[in-house]
């Protein structure tokens, strides 16, 4: 473990686990990366760039769904309404905030000066006033919510941008690749939790919207359940210390990264969003950090080389951009090959790499099931979704088996034996899609 940072800041670590060990001949080499942030003051000393959510130094923008949809039923925009007010009580005095209603246009409804407004008693109470005025009408436009969003965002001097969006249906108002060129924008300005309320939404389209910009995505399948979830949002938002942290691999000469995927607490490749950061070195983004610990799966490719050599495979930095364009160095971990004729030890898998293999796996499986169901493809769906019963089983991620057991009938789970129901609640099954990537830490 290596821990580079100062106080009055979150302190960063790094630890590697793998097994180092390669057969004469072996190629790849891959290891868990744990990254943990913990304590780190937002006053006092000076701090990094970008460290203080408790400041102004952050900002949140809040899109709320007023398309035509959310008036039906009736209760729904109410709870939007009533939601969007937690969420405002949540955010701290000195944060910079808007909100904006959404529909086949964005409009922002509080400062609706162009601007954010900064959090204190007076500024909540009159953004709760005017989401009074707050109703149904209109088509679903994601890309326009996001632009706005974003323009907002950059707007003000903050460095910590975070946005949260509701919306009940599908992005049926603008092309897709207008969504995309809107995330392409946005991606790596701010990070996006999102949250589909009913049933009517497509899963995919807000797992996207949430994946490209580093946030959270989840269903509330019943819209009386928004109020929590939103508090439980901003709080998670307000509890972000430090942004634009990126975790840097270097690798020498004939080696080169395989892939990056995040594994905990979800699954999210990384791999593509590699930008070039010098010689044999790219990051790649890791969003904003609070006090919370996350794992990163990286398997690198080596040269073959013969029984006794060894060599390092990877350097990893945890960086953070300066003003000046200078990374800050945060904390460091090494990965290793070292090649051996010792049967035992080459063959060995590393507790931490088997588990969040089986993790991803996991996911993957359950996608590709409820994919085949959709498409009248059983016996495909019964094969996917008894192997991701037989993982959840083993791995002992019991939330995950729970949503499964809502989908299929379990005949036996070590086996991965089990028949799909006749009937399964639309809620049940975008609840399953939405949370598959999820993951359980290993156990220690």
């Amino acid at each position: 473990m290596a821990i580079l940072s100062k106080s009055n800041v979150p302190q960063f670590s790094v630890d590697v686990y793998q097994n180092e060990f390669l057969p004469e001949g072996g190629r790849e080499v891959n290891a868990i990366v744990t990254v943990t942030s913990t304590g780190g003051g937002t006053t006092g000393s000076r701090m990094l760039p970008g460290a203080g959510a408790a400041t102004a130094n952050a900002g949140v923008v809040i899109m709320v769904d007023c398309s035509g949809s959310m008036e039906y039923p009736p209760t729904k925009m109410r709870n939007a309404r009533d939601a969007t007010a937690v969420a405002i009580d949540a955010i701290r005095d000195g944060v910079a905030f808007a909100v904006v209603a959404g529909t086949h246009q964005a409009r922002e409804v509080y400062p609706a000066n162009g601007g954010l407004a900064v959090a204190d008693p007076a500024t909540r109470a009159q953004a709760k006033q005017a989401l009074r005025k707050l109703t149904a009408g209109g088509g679903t436009a994601i890309g326009t919510w996001l632009t706005l969003a974003d323009r907002l965002l950059g707007a003000s001097d903050v460095s910590i941008r975070h946005g949260i969006l509701l919306t009940d249906g599908r992005n049926e108002h603008e092309k897709p690749e207008d969504l995309r060129a809107a995330l392409d924008r946005c991606s790596g300005s701010f990070t996006c939790d999102a949250r589909g309320v009913g049933t009517d939404w497509e899963v995919k389209e807000l797992t996207g919207i949430a994946s490209a910009l580093l946030g959270s995505v989840d269903i509330v399948a019943d819209p009386a359940g928004l109020a929590a979830d939103f508090r439980s949002m901003m709080e998670n938002a307000m509890g972000k210390e430090i942004a634009d942290v990126s975790l840097r691999l270097w690798t020498p000469q004939g080696s080169e990264i395989a892939f990056v995927k995040q594994v905990a607490p979800t699954v999210e490749d990384l791999t593509a969003r590699r930008t070039e950061s010098g010689p044999r070195s790219g990051d790649y983004p890791t969003g904003s950090w609070g006090d919370e610990s996350r794992d990163y799966h990286v398997a690198v490719r080596v040269p073959a080389a013969g029984v006794g050599q060894e060599m390092l495979a990877a350097r990893l930095l945890l960086v953070l951009p300066q003003p000046d364009g200078s990374p800050q160095s945060l904390a460091q971990g090494l990965v290793r090959a070292v090649w051996t004729d010792d049967m035992a030890a080459s063959t060995r898998i590393n507790p931490q790499v088997a588990h969040y293999t089986g993790q991803a796996e996991l996911a993957q499986v359950i996608q590709q099931g409820l994919e085949a169901r959709k498409s009248g493809d059983m016996d495909g769906a019964t094969a996917k979704l008894g192997r991701a019963v037989q993982l959840a089983s083993a791995s002992g991620n019991e939330d995950t088996a729970k949503l499964l057991a809502k989908v299929v009938d379990v005949v036996d789970a070590a086996s991965g034996t089990v028949r799909l129901k006749a009937r399964v609640a639309d809620a049940d099954e975008m609840t399953l899609e939405t949370r598959s990537t999820k993951t359980v830490r290993v156990k220690k």
